[in-house]
């Protein structure tokens, strides 16, 4: 705390001998951080110049890549400059933003996930009424509400927590998400339930309804001839591979920090460097390689 400024600092405490690996983290992590990006931005380019792929499935696919690297972007510089800093701190309020756009972006990945089940299942299921229900107005619609929705339910905890005291400065982590809830003196009970609320309606109710939408699908396909069957499996086990890479991935976020005091400092950084890595990298290669359309426009590119 500056009493001068009245200035509150926030302590990363979850690095690893970052003295001595310093530039090593750096050089690896700032590789990573562009073939995220040069990856991620190649096949939304791919989506935007080629007229082929103008269609609501491609277009929430390039949502789902911008949403990756808005993610990536919230978190990788400001872990650039910690690993080249003497001390790894962020200003409080600084750190409440990352909090506000981790969680934001993370929750609008799942919405996204759930457009595409939608779609998919509207193309599959329905195929006469597919160019009636999914018009240019009803995605951008799904698009807007994607990323709204979690602005208007995170932003409360976020302004609520930033005006309550604290009585701890360091973060057992190397970036701001929810275990910035053990550095405060008292824990709100009704901030508590809302969060709850906030990760059923951003995570587990998306996934529910991902889940259900999948399984009509795998029905109607089943019963159906090969063709269909065929165009279920192309276009939506990618999807159901992201959902379950990404699924894996926030529960990570969320057991961690419960076991917070219990965890290993060590495997909770590797884990954590994994975690922001995984997720964006193989989200370019899972659409690149097992969408047909977006595969071979990737193959005329590079040939």
């Amino acid at each position: 705390m500056s009493a001068e400024m009245n200035i509150t600092y926030i302590t990363f405490g979850g690095h690893v001998e970052v003295e001595k690996y310093r530039y090593i983290y750096f050089v690896i992590m700032f590789m990573v951080y562009v073939l995220i990006i040069c990856s991620n931005c190649t096949v939304v380019w791919l989506i935007i110049t080629h007229k082929s792929l103008h269609e609501p499935m491609y277009i929430f696919i390039a949502a789902l890549l911008v949403n990756s690297v808005l993610l990536s972007t919230v978190i990788y510089p400001k872990l650039l400059i910690d690993f080249l800093s003497e001390k790894q701190i962020i200003l409080y309020h600084a750190c409440l933003f990352q909090v506000f756009m981790f969680y934001v972006l993370s929750s609008s990945e799942f919405l996204l996930l759930s457009a595409m089940a939608y779609d998919r299942y509207v193309s599959i299921c329905k195929p006469l009424q597919y160019p009636t229900i999914m018009r240019r107005t009803t995605v951008s619609i799904f698009l807007l509400l994607s990323w709204f929705l979690p602005a208007i339910q995170i932003v409360v905890p976020v302004l609520r927590n930033s005006i309550t005291p604290l009585c701890n400065f360091t973060l057992k982590g190397i970036f701001c998400n929810n275990s910035v809830n053990h550095l405060y003196c008292v824990t709100s009970k009704a901030l508590s339930i809302y969060g709850m609320v906030v990760l059923f309606n951003g995570a587990l109710f998306p996934m529910l309804f991902i889940l259900f939408t999948y399984i009509k699908i795998i029905i109607v396909a089943c019963q159906s001839c090969g063709n269909v069957r065929k165009k279920a499996a192309q276009t939506c086990l990618p999807h159901v591979l992201v959902l379950i890479n990404y699924s894996c991935l926030v529960t990570y976020d969320m057991v961690i920090v419960r076991l917070e005091s219990e965890f290993p400092k060590t495997a909770r950084f590797i884990m954590t460097l994994q975690f922001v890595t995984y997720n964006p990298l193989c989200n370019p290669i899972i659409y690149g390689l097992k969408m047909k359309e977006i595969s071979k426009n990737l193959k005329r590119l590079f040939s």
